[in-house]
């Protein structure tokens, strides 16, 4: 067993309103990384209408347009100005890869040269879904990066094999997006497109609070990329006071990286298990859906690992500790990754193992493996990490402004 390091063992720093966006070399920002409420305080601090950072964040997200000149309703003088403060930036792409079943996955190069990936599964096994003015139109979900790396060193995780860098800004978080739109020639308008945004990438989502709050606050307004709630899911391995902060801010659909259903495996599996043990973790679960619809559940995501977490009595575990929550179970086959300790499970012990649970209620799925032969599936994004955190327990960074 591995001691538990210091910084697992100290009091989760204190939560606040994030910051906006900080300026870049030149003393520009970046617009990616203010939200609405962020966007007004600055335009206000030049002297201009707060409507007007609305009409700027219409341009940017609901209309794909990045180059101020093109914003005909602005003046003149406006638009000098805006060229002269900020910047519609976007990384670097790098490489792109192509599935078999349509699967894209984007390297992209962010400040520092550390490169993230980043992966549309688009709906279905055609990536084209229409055609529109000679371009193919998509529809599906994206898969967005939070961190350059992982510090929580979940063992079956290749993303946790190349240690940690750094938090990603909420400018290059948002960049993502609008970089895919862009790239599948998307109608900014219209939201079949990408239709869904998972922060299921590299990183621990509630790790970086700072910067994810304010993505998500720009994917669900009006103003911003203009999806709902329940388009927009934030995954965690389970840092239980970000949870309880979660649902205070925006309530997004929330996935739970479980993997085990007792606290011995899980602590080997997903170390941050040693810090918030799974009964607090359910408990933040049931305070995250108390009060809401009935159709609100949290999606457990269990990824089967042969004679590790397969096993039926395991199954019979993990009905009874969901079997009262609001809850829908995510089978997912293990990705290989080289020199990595496991084995897949076989599809009749996946499909046993489903079968149980459903007998006992709950309502499981298997997801089907997308974009295997790129390495853009679950498990599987690694980019190209500097690695400041070689023994990534050594330390859980948590950045909340």
């Amino acid at each position: 067993m591995i001691a538990l390091p210091r910084a697992m063992t100290e009091p989760t720093p204190a939560l606040s309103t994030p910051a906006a966006a900080k300026p870049l070399a030149d003393g520009r920002r970046n617009l990616f990384g203010m939200d609405r409420v962020q966007l007004r305080d600055a335009f206000e601090a030049m002297g201009e209408k707060p409507f007007r950072a609305d009409q700027v964040m219409q341009w940017i997200y609901r209309r794909g347009i990045g180059d101020f000149e093109a914003m005909s309703n602005l003046s003149k003088p406006l638009r000098e100005r805006l060229h002269a403060h900020f910047v519609v930036g976007t990384p670097e792409a790098v490489a792109e890869q192509v599935s078999r079943d349509g699967t894209r996955k984007w390297g992209l190069r962010l400040a520092g040269g550390n490169a993230i990936e980043t992966v549309f599964i688009p709906e279905g096994d055609k990536a084209a879904i229409e055609h529109t003015a000679g371009q193919p139109r998509y529809r599906g979900t994206l898969c967005v990066s939070s961190q350059v790396g992982c510090a929580l060193d979940c063992s079956f995780c290749s993303t946790a094999q190349q240690g940690f860098n750094r938090n990603m800004t909420t400018a290059e978080i948002i960049a993502q997006v609008w970089f895919a739109g862009k790239q599948l020639h998307c109608d900014f308008q219209n939201e079949r497109d990408i239709s869904n945004v998972v922060f299921m990438g590299m990183g621990e989502p509630l790790a970086n609070y700072g910067a994810v709050l304010p993505a998500i606050r720009i994917l669900l307004d009006d103003f911003g990329f203009g999806l709902s709630k329940r388009r927009v899911t934030v995954s965690t391995s389970g840092m239980v006071p970000f949870i309880d902060r979660l649902r205070e801010d925006v309530d997004t659909a929330l996935a739970v990286s479980l993997h085990a259903p007792v606290d011995a495996l899980r602590d080997e599996l997903v170390p941050i298990n040693r810090k918030y043990p799974i009964r607090e973790l359910m408990e933040a679960c049931r305070r995250y859906t108390a009060g809401k619809d009935r159709k609100s559940h949290i999606v457990y995501e269990y990824v089967m690992l042969d004679g590790v977490n397969d096993q039926p009595a395991l199954a019979r575990d993990l009905a009874k500790l969901l079997g009262n929550l609001p809850a829908k179970v995510n089978l997912i086959p293990w990705n290989p990754f080289p020199g990595a300790p496991y084995r897949t499970s076989r599809p009749e012990t996946v499909k046993a193992f489903a079968d149980i649970l459903r007998q006992k209620g709950i309502v499981t799925t298997t997801r089907k493996t997308r974009g295997e032969d790129i390495d853009a599936a679950c498990g599987q994004l690694v980019g190209q990490v500097a690695s400041k955190q070689k023994n990534r327990l050594r330390g859980i960074p948590v950045v909340s402004q």
